[in-house]
């Protein structure tokens, strides 16, 4: 049971990275009034805003998807090696 959470967990890891990789890619794509990016900027933007107020604003780069993916990676590696170790 805990192998399957753990995988799940892993895989919700790997799509949510994805979703972020394609958010980044169309926001620079897309204009901002693109139904498909104002639909990603909705599902995204709660979880970047955290990191917006930590990180600081570096000019016309967004380091934030960057941070966020690393995050993920690194509570994903920690929870997953927490439940394998049960």
């Amino acid at each position: 049971m805990l192998l399957i959470l753990a995988q799940l967990i892993g895989l919700l890891s790997n799509a949510l990275t994805i979703l972020v990789f394609i958010w980044a890619i169309l926001s620079w794509v897309l204009p901002p009034y693109n139904p498909w990016r104002e639909a990603l900027d909705r599902i995204m933007e709660p979880m970047m805003r955290p990191f917006r107020r930590l990180i600081p604003s570096t000019g016309g780069i967004d380091f934030t998807p960057m941070i966020f993916i690393i995050v993920v990676w690194l509570g994903t590696r920690i929870l997953t090696s927490l439940l394998l170790s049960l």
